[in-house]
């Protein structure tokens, strides 16, 4: 995965809040607590109020401390070849530069969503929560929240083989939550239903095909600014990397791990097979119209 050395970053779609303290007399623990917060909140698309992950009637506020500011030093796509977090404001403005275009292709209009780097804890307008959710996306906010500490568990605790396409695919995933809450489809997630066959499942793999459906389109979609496509190459390699990550969270593959045992009554994600399938569906076709998991 490779972008253009000469583009010019957009860091306003990125808020790094990374080393700010919380204020808060409630939050969220690790351990056990923890995973099971992982193992429930991991991409589930909502945010954490729905897993009763909130503070409850406290008021927390960020009060910023040494927080890494990735304005000072993610400024090219050269920034993006060489620094993990400049990497993901480069996959931000690329997933936008996509559906930015392609929604008045649709007869709609795109809504940006900015993402915000945190550590540790954080406040959204869904609730407070912590580390232990992994990624999310708060439909109250219009924000996508990213530890990128996940990244290593990714690999280390579930399995996946990694590569900076594992880490595009989550970036790309949560977006597309953003894009079922434009298009009023994300709130079908939340009627407490759980299985195989839910409507929380077939939210999580419709993010996945539009996670592949901005695959698909990456390396030739121009960048806003220099009309040129912030990335430049994706390999087969690259997307087995997407595959991967696709399968290491697949509800079976994370029962198994935790729990020693598969129990797809209580799938919320889809399994892993089924992951992968909607990913290269939507990296196959490049077509959104083909990720309906509704029918």
């Amino acid at each position: 995965m490779q972008f253009d050395d000469n583009a010019n970053l957009d860091t306003s779609e990125v808020s790094d809040v990374r080393g700010s303290r919380m204020k808060s007399k409630a939050a969220i623990g690790g351990g056990f607590a923890g995973i099971i917060a992982l193992i429930m909140g991991l991409f589930f698309g909502v945010g954490p109020d729905n897993l009763g992950l909130t503070s409850g009637n406290d008021d927390p506020t960020d009060t910023a401390s040494s927080a890494a500011q990735v304005q000072q030093t993610c400024r090219t796509g050269q920034d993006a070849n060489t620094k993990d977090d400049c990497r993901m404001v480069a996959v931000v403005n690329s997933v936008q530069d996509y559906w930015r275009q392609e929604f008045p292709r649709r007869g709609a209009r795109y809504g940006d969503a900015q993402t915000v780097f945190f550590s540790g804890r954080v406040n959204t307008a869904c609730g407070a929560a912590s580390s232990a959710v992994g990624p999310f996306y708060c439909p109250g906010d219009r924000k996508v929240y990213l530890d990128l500490g996940f990244f290593n568990e990714l690999r280390t605790k579930f399995g996946s083989s990694g590569g900076p396409f594992a880490q595009a695919y989550v970036v790309a995933h949560e977006y597309g939550h953003h894009i079922q809450n434009l298009a009023g489809t994300l709130q079908r997630a939340q009627d407490g239903r759980t299985g195989a066959n839910s409507n929380a499942v077939r939210v999580e793999l419709q993010a996945d095909c539009y996670a592949g459906v901005w695959a698909k389109h990456a390396t030739s979609t121009p960048d806003d600014a220099t009309g040129r496509p912030l990335i430049t190459s994706l390999t087969d390699e690259d997307i087995r990397d997407g595959l991967s990550a696709a399968a290491a969270v697949g509800d079976d593959r994370i029962q198994e791990r935790f729990q020693g045992r598969v129990s797809p009554e209580n799938w919320t994600h889809g399994s892993a097979e089924q992951r992968q399938q909607w990913f290269y569906q939507g990296y196959r076709t490049g077509d959104m119209a083909q990720c309906n998991t509704f029918r």
